[in-house]
C-alpha cells in the first residue's frame, strides 16, 4: 500500500510494457466452446450472508481503517461443505483518546461465521460456534488443523493481540490463545499455517505491517477540509514478522529470533508458501509495502535466509520496491516449479515472476499481458486458479485503491474498482473483463479473497471481502463443463491436512500439471485446502502422484475424473 506518490502517465508506461470439492461423481458435459465460457454470478443476497465490514472510518485517517478485512472458506463442522468466515473491524473514536483501544463489543463489529446449508444458503452460526467474543481491530485469518485432530482451527490477526480458536469438533470453538502462546502483538496482517520442519505438525507464520499507534498518526494530505488522507508507509517504521513452532502439546514457541527473522524489519502484508527451489522444504514469500520483498529460504536447520535479492524477487524490473499487498505461489507454466504473482498499487503494474530453476526467477510481467491489464488498478486478495477447468492457471484479483480520497487528487484513479479476472494459456494472460459477469462491471473497495467450490459442482467459486462494504460471493457458472478432479489429502506421518503435499497429474492427452496443498496466499485470507484440478477434455487421469512432506511418494493410476478423491498418506 502506498498512500501517495507520483503516478507516471498511463500511456507512457503501457508503451514501455509493449517492448470444491464434490462428494459424489457428477455428470460432466463435453469441453465448453469459447462462446459458452464460464461466468461468475453474485449470489450474496440469495445466499443469506448479511455481513457488512465495519471499518469505522474517521476524519483522523487512522491507517488501520483502510487495510481490512479478510475472509476464509473452510469446512468447520466436517459435513463436507465449505463454510465462510469474515473478519471485522472495531469501533474507533474520532480522535482516539490517549490509551484508548478499538472497541469490538457492539454486535455489528463481530467477526462472523456462516454455515453452508448445502442448498445455496448459509446460516449465521457465530454465536453458537463460540466465535462471537473477540477483541482487537480485526485484519486477517488463517486456517489449519494445528493439533491433527481432524478439525480445522482458526487464527485471527488483529491490530492488537491475535486470537487462536481451537475447533472442538462439535461445531464449537474455544479461545486457546493464552495457553498456545500465539497472541503476538502490534499490527498483524496475513498469517498462514505450514510445516517448516516436516515434523508432522503445522507451524504458524504471521506477517506484521508497521509500527503504527493512534498517538503516532501524522497529518498527511492537503490541509483543507476533506483532503486529509491515509499516510504513506514511509511515515512509520517497519517491524519484524513472527514464526511460531508447534510443540505438539497444544502450545507454540516463538522462534522468530532463532529462525533469523528478528533482524528482518519489513512492512509486510501478504504471505505465500511453496518449495520454490525443490529441496523438499517449504519456503516463505512475504509481500512488503514499498520496501524490498522477502523470500525466506528454508535452510533445513530451523533457520531461514532472505534470498529475495539473489532470486530476483526483491524488486520489479526497474529496480524499485513495489507496494506488495497480495501474493500467491503456484506453477502457471507447467514446468513443475512454483511461480510468483504479487498485486501492487495503481501505477506500478502487478508483478509476475517466472521460476526458471536453480533458485532464481525472471520478472515476467512484460509480455505476459498482465501489465496492460493492471496499470490503473490496485490489487489485494489474489490467487492462481483454473476457473474454466481447461488445465491452465488463471488469475483473479480483488481491487480497490487504498485512498478513499484519491478521486480528489487524481483525474483517472478511482477508490472503488472492479475485480480482475485474467485467463491464462500457460504463457500469457488475457483480461476476461465484463464478459465473465456483471460483477466485473461494478466497483468495490476489494480486499481479501478466498477460493473454493462452495456449491460442490466441480468448479471454483470466490468470496471477496471488502473494506466498509458488504462482501460478494461469486458462484462459478459453467466452469464444470470441462472435466476436473478434486483431491483431499489426509496425512498420517505428515500433518493431517497434508499442507505442503505436492501433487503431479498426467492425463491421457499428455496434460501435465503440478499443484501444492495450502490454505494460505491471497491477502488476509484462507482458501479451501482441497485441490480442484481442471482436466480440459480428458475424462480420466493416467497418473496422480503425491509427494508428501514426510518424503513418502504415492502413485495412483487410471483415475476417473469428475469426482472428489480423498487420498490418505500410506
Amino acid at each position: 500500500m502506498i498512500a501517495r506518490r507520483g503516478v507516471r502517465p498511463v500511456l507512457a508506461l503501457l508503451a514501455a510494457l509493449n517492448t470444491l470439492a464434490p462428494r459424489r461423481l457428477v455428470e460432466s458435459a463435453p469441453p465448453a466452446p469459447v462462446s459458452s465460457a464460464p461466468t461468475f454470478t453474485d449470489v450474496t443476497e440469495a445466499s443469506g450472508i448479511g455481513f457488512r465490514h465495519e471499518n469505522s472510518p474517521t476524519t483522523s485517517k487512522y491507517l488501520i481503517e483502510t487495510m481490512g478485512g479478510g475472509v476464509a472458506v473452510f469446512d468447520y463442522d466436517n459435513d463436507g461443505r465449505l463454510d465462510v468466515f469474515f473478519v471485522n473491524g472495531a469501533a474507533l473514536a474520532d480522535p482516539m483518546p490517549a490509551g484508548a483501544e478499538p472497541d469490538k463489543s457492539a454486535p455489528r463489529f463481530a467477526n462472523r461465521l456462516y454455515r453452508n446449508k448445502g442448498d445455496g444458503t448459509f446460516d449465521d452460526v457465530t454465536g453458537r460456534a463460540g466465535l462471537g467474543a473477540a477483541r482487537g481491530y480485526g485484519m486477517g485469518v488463517a486456517v489449519g488443523d494445528y493439533d491433527n485432530d481432524g478439525s480445522e482451527d482458526v487464527y485471527v490477526t488483529n491490530y492488537g493481540a491475535n486470537i487462536l480458536y481451537h475447533n472442538n469438533g462439535d461445531g464449537t470453538f474455544t479461545d486457546v490463545t493464552a495457553r498456545a502462546g500465539v497472541a503476538g502483538g502490534g499490527w498483524s496482517t496475513s498469517a498462514g499455517f505450514f510445516d517448516y520442519d516436516n515434523d508432522g505438525r503445522l507451524d504458524l507464520f504471521v506477517t506484521r505491517y508497521v509500527d503504527f499507534t493512534f498517538a503516532n498518526n501524522p497529518y498527511c494530505g492537503e490541509r483543507r477540509p476533506g483532503y486529509r488522507e491515509y499516510c504513506h508507509p514511509r511515515s512509520f517504521r517497519g517491524v519484524t514478522d513472527l514464526l511460531f513452532h508447534n510443540d505438539g502439546d497444544g502450545t507454540f514457541t516463538d522462534v522468530s529470533n532463532e529462525a533469523g527473522l528478528a533482524k528482518l524489519a519489513g512492512k509486510s502484508l501478504g504471505v505465500a508458501f511453496a518449495d520454490y527451489d525443490g529441496d523438499g522444504r517449504i519456503d516463505v514469500y512475504v509481500a512488503n509495502d514499498s520496501v524490498p520483498a522477502f523470500l525466506l529460504r528454508n535452510e533445513g536447520s530451523g533457520r531461514f535466509r532472505d534470498t529475495a535479492l539473489a532470486a530476483g524477487v526483491a524488486y520489479n524490473a526497474e529496480g524499485a520496491a513495489v507496494a506488495g499487498m497480495g501474493a500467491d505461489l503456484a506453477d502457471y507454466d507447467g514446468d513443475g516449479r512454483p511461480d510468483l504473482f504479487v498485486t501492487t498499487l495503481s501505477g506500478e503494474t502487478y508483478s509476475l515472476y517466472r521460476n526458471r530453476g536453480e533458485g532464481a526467477f525472471t520478472y515476467a510481467t512484460p509480455g505476459s499481458g498482465i501489465g496492460e491489464a493492471t496499470l490503473a488498478f490496485s490489487g489485494w486478495g489474489t490467487k492462481f486458479f483454473d476457473y474454466d477447468n481447461d488445465g491452465h492457471m488463471d488469475l483473479f484479483a480483488a481491487q480497490g485503491h487504498v485512498l478513499d480520497t484519491i478521486e480528489l487528487t487524481s483525474d483517472h484513479l478511482k477508490y472503488r474498482q472492479p475485480p480482475l479476472l485474467l485467463r491464462g494459456d500457460g504463457e500469457r494472460f488475457t483480461s476476461v473483463g465484463a464478459g465473465a459477469g456483471t460483477v466485473f462491471r461494478q466497483s468495490w473497495a476489494g480486499r481479501g479473497a478466498a477460493f473454493g467450490d462452495l456449491d460442490d459442482d466441480g468448479d471454483t467459486d470466490i468470496v471477496v471481502a471488502t473494506c466498509g462494504q458488504r462482501p460478494y460471493l461469486l458462484r462459478n457458472d459453467g466452469g464444470n463443463r470441462r472435466h476436473w478432479l478434486a483431491i483431499r489429502t489426509v496425512g498420517t506421518r505428515s500433518n493431517r491436512d497434508g499442507i505442503g503435499c505436492r501433487v503431479k497429474t498426467v492425463t491421457p492427452s499428455g496434460l501435465t500439471q503440478y499443484h501444492a496443498v495450502t490454505t494460505a496466499g491471497s491477502y488476509l485470507s484462507a482458501s479451501d485446502k482441497r485441490l480442484l484440478i481442471g482436466l480440459g477434455g480428458d475424462d480420466r487421469l493416467r497418473l496422480v502422484e503425491l509427494h508428501w512432506p514426510s518424503g513418502v511418494v504415492q502413485r495412483l493410476e487410471d483415475v476417473r475424473a469428475d469426482q472428489l478423491l480423498t487420498i490418505k498418506e500410506n
